[in-house]
């Protein structure tokens, strides 16, 4: 079976629920961080350079001319999500936060907002506001970069928080009706796989409604490029990746659903590793492991079952 049969992906989810497919188109809103302002702290997560996954001419243009870029780029759907990805998405007053979103929400076409951002950064009023979105009716994820739930691991990359504020923004945001996806990085330095799953564990327990799992990347102008230059860091290979992500994946309630299951990133930002370039690459490896040893869910009492649109918008189950 393909990958969108053993896990449930955003994809699958978003066709299930609204009967065509449904794409994020990513957005750079020219927000700043907090870890590298100096508000929290300076020189960001020992792991971060932004240029590795946002193009930093696209926050010269407005918010309706990068929809207009990105929508061209897609010619498989006519809905989208607006997907706020660099930096911190909620790192500035709340009324330019509002102007900000609504302009995205102008079109006819999106659907709703994703929004990235840091646990810390999400005040009682950006909550209301993204609120207010979900009663419209709109569909709202807040995509929160915990990494993982070691607080000693936090500290060691210059996260800047700890896990318990990640758990208390998730549960006021899940309260109020706003989905929330959990970014985990798999390959941070000194964890193990056990590591891995325990993060896992504290972040069902937690409660969530999205995944998104992305490999280490160690990448130019990172504290962390420092160090594996220096030969004092590892990054993951593709076999001890595919391991451990299939495993987090067997390991989640099926209702759970997976924005990302492998990351990638481009030289020449990107150092290492190079597996990384070709994001399909630990996908194929990840949906031969679970073909071989069970699908989402599998190790709990109710593993994921595909089900298959229909031409009619209906649903089929395939077992």
């Amino acid at each position: 079976m393909q990958l969108h049969e053993l896990v449930n992906t955003i994809g699958q989810d978003l066709q299930r629920r609204y009967g065509e497919k449904v794409h994020k188109l990513t957005l750079h809103g020219g927000f700043s961080c907090p870890n590298r302002d100096g508000t929290i702290g300076r020189g960001g997560c020992t792991f971060c350079n932004v240029a590795s996954f946002a193009d930093e001419q696209t926050q010269i243009k407005s918010i309706q001319e990068q929809l207009t870029d990105r929508a061209g780029e897609i010619h498989r759907a006519k809905k989208y999500l607006a997907y706020f990805q660099a930096y911190t998405s909620t790192y500035a007053e709340v009324q330019v936060l509002k102007s900000m979103y609504e302009q995205a929400l102008q079109s006819a076409e999106i659907v709703g907002l994703c929004v990235g951002t840091r646990p810390d950064c999400v005040p009682d009023s950006v909550l209301e506001l993204l609120s207010s979105y979900v009663q419209q009716g709109y569909e709202v994820w807040l995509e929160l970069g915990l990494q993982t739930a070691n607080n000693k691991t936090l500290k060691q990359i210059n996260r800047g928080h700890d896990f318990e504020c990640y758990a208390q923004i998730t549960q006021r945001a899940r309260s109020l009706g706003i989905k929330v996806c959990t970014h985990l990085i798999v390959g941070l330095p000194k964890e193990t796989k056990e590591d891995n799953l325990d993060t896992l564990e504290q972040v069902l327990k937690v409660g969530t409604d999205g995944i998104k799992l992305h490999g280490l990347h160690v990448v130019e102008g990172s504290t962390m490029a420092k160090a594996w230059k220096a030969g004092k860091l590892e990054a993951p290979t593709l076999e001890g990746y595919v391991d451990i992500a299939s495993a987090m994946i067997r390991r989640t309630p099926p209702d759970v659903v997976y924005h990302r299951v492998s990351s990638a990133a481009r030289r020449p930002t990107l150092l290492s590793p190079l597996w990384c370039e070709n994001r399909w690459l630990a996908m194929t490896e990840i949906g031969r492991a679970l073909n071989r040893d069970g699908a989402q869910g599998s190790l709990l009492e109710q593993p994921f079952i595909y089900r298959k649109p229909t031409l009619n918008g209906e649903i089929e189950s395939i077992n």
